[in-house]
């Protein structure tokens, strides 16, 4: 169990699995910028927030909710949450592109799940991802599998910003070319330092004994 003071963004799972760099250098050195994505992802997390709570027909829905798990160690705030008078609860998370690669959405979303699963006393079996490019939802079940990639990578996250270390850049222009953090991060030049060092050592002579 975790300490309040403890707790890190769940946030910080999605931009570590999208990058652990860029994860460090947001959340161990506070590096920020905006690009066109971040700025859309913003306004499109506001619209969610904003708006009031309200109950349709069936499921009630609430905005912007704080949830947190000691167990892991995370804390962050749900988009939306539906209530619903079945009894399901279905998080809802809002993003600005399209279903990706990887499943660092679908984690940050499970840890929402989990949130709600350790401060409500239930079970939270499913949730939802608003990709604003389809404007649609696309549903995530959130199975043993994927559970035990949020806990893994909760663990993964504690671990770095414990040791207060941030990863080497490894450029991947799908990736990097994409991230606000390009001119903070430098992976092009990183890459080529690394190149002439290992180009030296393999071409220069040894010293003499």
């Amino acid at each position: 169990m975790h300490d309040e003071d403890q707790l890190i963004a769940i946030s910080a799972l999605q931009h570590w699995l999208y990058c652990p760099r860029q994860c460090a250098l947001i959340h161990v050195e506070q590096a920020w910028a905006e690009n066109k994505f971040t700025a859309e992802g913003k306004v499109m997390h506001a619209r969610a927030h904003d708006g009031p709570d309200e109950s349709r027909p069936g499921v009630r829905i609430t905005r912007g909710m704080p949830v947190r798990s000691l167990r892991l160690g995370i804390s962050g705030q749900c988009d939306i949450v539906e209530f619903h008078a079945d009894g399901r609860v279905l998080p809802v998370e809002y993003k600005r592109g399209k279903p990706k690669a990887h499943r660092a959405d679908e984690v940050q979303l499970c840890a929402q799940a989990l949130c709600l699963e350790e401060m409500l006393g239930i079970e939270v079996t499913r949730g939802a991802l608003y990709y604003g490019e389809r404007h649609r939802r696309t549903e995530v079940e959130f199975d043993r599998e994927l559970k035990q990639l949020v806990e893994s990578t909760a663990a993964a996250v504690h671990a770095c910003f414990t040791a207060g270390t941030t990863p080497l850049a490894e450029y991947d222009p799908r990736r990097c070319d994409a991230c606000s953090l390009i001119d903070h991060c430098q992976p092009k030049a990183l890459r080529f330092k690394k190149g002439a060092a290992a180009w030296f050592h393999s071409n220069l002579p040894s010293p003499a004994p």
